[in-house]
């Protein structure tokens, strides 16, 4: 049975024709080869489109080699697909959300569903093999102690004022307590009707529904690190790195940032937006995860928008400065990290950077279950205390700017 691609079928040609007019004649015939069956020809357009992606910056590419590179996928899904080699379907797929154009993205979500309708079961085998008698099949699998907790923090972390903690806060009351006056606060209880509570601590669970997906990673101490660098890798590979089982790294990979439930539709589902998110009559700008292993970090940087950031599975350490302190916190002069600040607060240099040392800051530990509100242009540094799974929901005032 052939994957219907009902967008791909109505727009191939108007499509083509406006590749030729940017001087894509080859990618056209390779492409038109491919309709036909042609793998290798699936292959080339693939790769055509993937040149021209790749060929200055992001936002200078032409929209229609987005779009382009989305129909080479969608040639080379099904040609896999029809081979049954599903894997590879599935690959094909995810970079094509990940790096495609819109225009083909209705075909592309509903060729994932059928892709993974196929290969569940394939999938639940695999998973029910590597199942032990008594194997634990948690991410998470013991609490932390405090003492195991302050040794990795930064100094005077838990010392001064901590984050305020309130259990169930009207939006009312939010509004007029918190998001007006720009100030932090833990939510406590608004999580437990959530899906993912459970389900994202199990390892089966993420691997059926997850495991065969194309997602892209950090790995490295931080994104301020020369060393640091991204890699596309599968779901499954990504959850054996941060389980530990494999070696071949000896730093940590990060899935931060990334718009995972815009594009796998079983982990969406398994979270709601909360209704904080409507505070001020704006719209939600995005919703990203950050997954990973013990000890990764993001450090000391700000955001434009209003964050209410949900702590799935484990614990993370959160420091806050106030937006005022951005002198004080030294940011990068460089306009790409403008929002980033010099200041490594593991091992401050306090001869380069004499002035944080005695600013006054506000921290926690994020438990599972919690959210944090950060208002915006707030300075926060967020270090994972144990494999941790996080959810971040970022929203704008009605008029579209970030502050209240």
């Amino acid at each position: 049975m052939a994957l219907p691609t009902p967008t791909l079928d109505s727009e191939s040609s108007a499509l083509l024709h406006t590749v030729s007019e940017q001087g894509g004649y080859a990618y056209v015939s390779m492409a038109s080869r491919a309709a036909a069956g042609d793998v290798r020809a699936a292959e080339a357009a693939r790769e055509m489109a993937w040149e021209q992606l790749h060929s200055g910056p992001w936002h200078s590419v032409l929209p229609v080699w987005r779009d382009a590179y989305a129909m080479a996928c969608l040639h080379v899904t099904k040609l896999h697909f029809a081979a049954g080699e599903l894997s590879d379907a599935l690959r094909a797929l995810d970079m094509g959300l990940l790096m495609g154009g819109p225009l083909f993205k209705s075909d592309l979500h509903a060729a994932v569903s059928n892709v993974s309708a196929k290969s569940s079961a394939a999938a639940a085998a695999r998973v029910s093999e590597g199942k032990g008698p008594n194997l634990d099949r948690r991410l998470v699998r013991e609490d932390l102690k405090a003492s195991e907790m302050v040794g990795v923090l930064p100094p005077k972390s838990l010392s001064c004022k901590m984050v305020v903690k309130k259990s169930g806060l009207s939006l009312e009351g939010f509004l007029r307590e918190h998001f007006l006056p720009g100030s932090p606060v833990i939510l406590t209880d608004c999580m437990a009707h959530w899906p993912a509570r459970t389900k994202w601590n199990d390892m089966d669970y993420l691997l059926r529904v997850a495991g065969d997906r194309t997602v892209p990673v950090e790995v490295g101490k931080n994104y301020l690190y020369p060393e640091w660098k991204q890699e596309l890798i599968t779901f499954s590979q990504f959850l054996e790195r941060i389980r530990g089982t494999d070696s071949s790294s000896g730093v940590p990979t990060y899935l931060a940032q990334h718009s995972l439930f815009d594009q796998i539709n079983e982990l969406r589902e398994d979270i709601c937006i909360p209704d904080y998110c409507c505070a001020g009559g704006g719209e939600l700008r995005s919703t990203n995860a950050w997954f990973g292993p013990a000890g990764t970090i993001t450090p000391l940087h700000h955001d434009p928008h209003h964050n209410v950031f949900a702590q799935v599975v484990g614990k993370k350490y959160i420091r806050l400065y106030r937006a005022s302190l951005s002198e004080e916190l030294y940011p990068h002069t460089e306009t790409m990290l403008c929002n980033s600040s010099q200041v490594d607060l593991d091992n401050i240099d306090e001869k380069e950077f004499p002035k944080v040392q005695d600013l006054e800051f506000l921290d926690c530990i994020l438990e599972e279950g919690d959210m944090l509100y950060i208002p915006p242009k707030w300075w926060h540094y967020v270090r994972s205390l144990t494999t941790s799974m996080s959810v971040s929901f970022w929203w704008s005032d009605y008029d579209g700017s970030a502050t209240s």
